[in-house]
């Protein structure tokens, strides 16, 4: 509840213009737009479960540290992106930005190391991160998603990761998806690497941009994510950190990559690839669809392996891979195949009118009679007036009118009006279900 201050300023600014709009990057989502988030939901859980995923839901909020110490104190998420709860105490609390750190704290705190391992968990929500609004980003923005927690560091869970949303969105008739992936190694091949790459950027220090120049004091690997003109060729002449792993860590790549060739996904080596968290290790990827000229679209999955994020969270190590889906950016992909997504076939509908007090009543239960014998129908309780409620029935496309009056109440019958072509007929009440079931396809 707000406090008496802030009580007492929102009476002294009633008599103003309230800014009745959805704060920025953030939408309403309306009737077919919540349809087609089912059906997509529906892909997902159907496909998750088919690979043994349970369902797990953490809460939307959680304690500010937990992304401090995993997503990483350096990332834009962080230092920008993540909004903040107002009287969280000693806890500051934000509004997630993404969901495995969330996932593996419910793993850690409720003991799941002594289930059967790994454990297989799926997840679907909001996601808020305070970015600049743009085509197919949004402040306030779904993910569906899945991690493998636990068991051991086997390069097959990386590869079915990558599978399961390859299948996915290969199932929702997406052509020209492409999986980019890269190996960022271990914190140790990471470190060795970090240095060559620092020895480059400071050779080329007056043409980067300033936040690569602040990325390089504090996190040197997000320079690697600058999309910033400038620095793309000092990027592209960057060293590769494929070239600076260990014997240990290329084999478990390379085994990554051979599943992924029997299993016939494609995919591309993205060398710099190294995506913007920081608990990730070894196996990253993206997947995107290839837009105009065959270029890099917006990314639709993105996902990779985080062996050391229980480390960072002052536990003991459990190894971890996981991705997670965009779930506005693939329906707009989707969208531009398929206009119909998610939305359901059309039925003939009938509209149920009431005429006079009397029937008013009866109305109720004769509707819920119909409802119960799976007709499509709707009705305007509220409105008395015959006219009003036939043109009612025309606005939402109803092509049979149930008309009841005090008459028909009287006589046990209804009738039924063709909204098409005007023609009308008495019907027994007892053989109406029968005929709305004849007449309605």
């Amino acid at each position: 509840m707000p406090d008496k201050k802030t009580i007492k300023a929102i009476k002294k600014t009633s008599k103003k213009k309230f800014d009745l709009q959805v704060p920025k990057g953030m939408r309403d989502v309306f009737a077919e737009g919540v349809l087609r988030k089912e059906k997509l939901y529906k892909v997902g859980r159907d496909i998750f479960e088919f690979y043994g995923f349970e369902q797990i839901e953490t809460p939307i909020l959680e304690k500010e540290e937990l992304f401090v110490r995993s997503v990483g104190s350096e990332t834009d998420i962080v230092q920008k992106e993540m909004y903040a709860i107002k009287g969280g105490g000693s806890n500051k609390l934000v509004l997630r930005p993404e969901m495995t750190a969330s996932v593996m704290r419910s793993y850690l705190e409720n003991g799941m190391r002594k289930l059967p391992q790994p454990r297989r968990l799926y997840y679907r929500g909001p996601m808020f991160r305070k970015e600049r609004p743009q085509a197919g980003r949004f402040r306030q923005f779904d993910q569906i998603g899945v991690e493998i927690v636990g068991g051991e560091s086997d390069p097959i869970y990386d590869a079915q990761v990558i599978l399961i949303f390859y299948k996915m969105l290969e199932s929702l008739k997406l052509e020209n998806i492409v999986v980019g992936v890269n190996s960022i190694g271990s914190d140790s091949d990471r470190q060795n690497y970090k240095k060559k790459l620092v020895d480059h950027y400071k050779k080329n220090e007056k043409k980067i941009c300033p936040d690569c120049k602040r990325r390089l004091k504090t996190n040197p690997l997000r320079v690697l994510d600058c999309k910033v003109k400038e620095c793309q060729p000092i990027k592209d002449d960057a060293p590769i950190i494929l070239d600076n792993l260990t014997s240990v860590t290329k084999a478990h790549f390379k085994e990554v990559l051979e599943y992924l060739e029997e299993l016939n996904v494609p995919y591309t080596l993205t060398p710099h690839l190294v995506r913007g968290l920081d608990y990730y290790s070894r196996t990253v990827f993206e997947i995107y669809q290839l837009g105009e000229e065959s270029e890099p679209g917006l990314t639709l999955v993105a996902g990779g392996r985080y062996d050391y994020l229980a480390n960072v969270l002052g536990s003991k190590g459990v190894s971890g891979i996981g991705a997670a889906m965009g779930v506005d950016r693939v329906i707009e992909a989707v969208l531009e195949k398929d206009v119909n997504f998610g939305l359901p076939r059309k039925k003939d509908l009938a509209f149920l009118v009431h005429v006079g007090q009397l029937a008013k009543k009866k109305s109720m239960g004769l509707l819920e009679e119909l409802r119960g014998a799976n007709i499509n129908i709707v009705s305007n309780l509220g409105k008395t007036s015959l006219s009003s409620q036939l043109e009612k029935a025309n606005k939402v496309g109803a092509s049979i009118a149930i008309i009841l009056g005090q008459k028909e109440v009287y006589e046990d019958n209804v009738i039924l009006r063709n909204m098409k072509t005007g023609t009308q007929e008495d019907v027994p009440r007892n053989k109406l279900i029968k005929q709305l079931k004849k007449r309605l396809k």
